[in-house]
């Protein structure tokens, strides 16, 4: 390869370089799902001026919700779980009922933290259905 072959080379591979932008989830209340997952991770909401796309801006990567008005929740277990997000939280017991006080529903289990708990994450959903974990950030947390 000659030198000029190496600099289009190059600059070919720095332009197509894919990097993280942000999950976005569909749902018909964007607007009150964004929220949802700012008031949760203590974060905020910026709008997009048309009102279809919210962006959840706190500590962690950008989470977006797009208006999809015609969309169906998740039906999971039983159903497709399209995606969904994983955090990681010490006091399991405090964020389900965080959760739950923001308008989340709990998957699985659907009973209060119990101390000691045999799995090391519980599935959560959002206000428009799509379901996300709650996980232990450590094998002796939640202990």
């Amino acid at each position: 390869m000659t030198s000029e072959s190496t600099s289009e080379t190059t600059s070919e591979t720095t332009a197509s370089t894919i990097g993280w932008d942000c999950v976005a989830l569909d749902c018909a209340d964007a607007a009150g799902v964004a929220q949802f997952y700012a008031d949760l991770l203590g974060g905020r909401v910026e709008a997009d001026p048309d009102g279809d796309w919210f962006n959840v801006l706190w500590d962690g990567p950008r989470i977006a919700t797009q208006l999809a008005p015609g969309h169906e929740s998740p039906d999971w277990p039983r159903g497709q779980q399209q995606a969904h997000l994983d955090f990681v939280v010490v006091d399991i017991a405090a964020a389900h009922e965080r959760v739950l006080a923001l308008g989340g529903t709990a998957l699985d289990p659907v009973e209060p933290p119990q101390p000691e708990p045999e799995r090391g994450f519980r599935v959560y959903a959002d206000p428009a259905g799509h379901p996300f974990c709650l996980c232990r950030p450590t094998e002796d947390a939640w202990g």
